[in-house]
């Protein structure tokens, strides 16, 4: 169970495939033009990314080791057309929103990378939240990309106009729902990833006290280590 859990945090938090790993990049400037938009998206995309990562790791004894791209291409594109009728069939408006980018899922680079990465190396079960987890991660930044954008570029969130219709202490800034504007959103939001990230683990070198590793109480530091091995001795 941590192993899962790990797995989940990683994908989301540590190894977001947006925020950190800046992947996918295509649909995640292109289709985040609205929250809805984003989250239809990115959950496609998690469905996709689970059940491939955990078929890949079921054969992955089985299939040979010259034909494995191939392989997981097919593997994935099966999942891409389930999903696409599924939408087409019960959201058709999402799925006419989306377009093109729904069946490119076959080639985004976080789907093939995790298979190549995880799930070709790793049991069924991790492989799975390993899935889940990148595709939550996917999911949670292209929907805040998107809603970042509504509300600024629009004035609406998941379509609904939150600010009353005869304001006009509001102006919608339309630059957010074009192409620059995504951006400009994703270039914060990676920055900020990057604030949380620098204040929640700070560098070794940068908590070292100035009078010796001895009188350290970071036990844990290699340097700690090695000055009391070479006093021992």
């Amino acid at each position: 169970m941590n192993k899962c859990v790990e797995r989940l945090y990683n994908g989301i938090v540590k190894e977001n495939p947006t925020l950190v790993l800046t992947l996918g990049m295509c649909p995640t400037l292109a289709v985040t033009t609205s929250a809805i938009n984003g989250a239809g998206m990115g959950l496609a995309s998690t469905v996709v990314l689970a059940l491939s990562n955990l078929i890949i790791s079921m054969l992955r004894k089985i299939i040979p080791d010259r034909v494995r791209m191939p392989a997981y291409i097919v593997i994935v594109a099966s999942f891409v057309t389930m999903v696409q009728f599924l939408m087409e069939g019960f959201v058709p408006s999402l799925y006419a929103s989306l377009g093109i980018y729904i069946p490119l899922i076959v080639v985004n680079c976080i789907i093939l990378g995790r298979a190549e990465a995880y799930a070709s190396k790793n049991p069924p079960i991790p492989s799975l939240f390993d899935g889940i987890g990148m595709g939550l991660g996917f999911t949670l930044a292209l929907t805040a990309l998107g809603a970042f954008r509504e509300v600024l570029g629009a004035g609406t969130i998941f379509g609904f106009n939150f600010l009353a219709k005869n304001t006009t202490s509001f102006q919608p800034i339309t630059i957010f729902v074009m192409a620059p504007g995504a951006f400009f959103v994703l270039a914060m939001l990676v920055a900020l990833m990057n604030r949380i990230k620098d204040k929640k683990g700070k560098p070794i070198k940068d908590i070292c006290r100035d009078d010796g590793c001895l009188s350290c109480p970071n036990l844990t530091c290699n340097g700690r280590k090695n000055s009391t091995e070479e006093v021992a001795k």
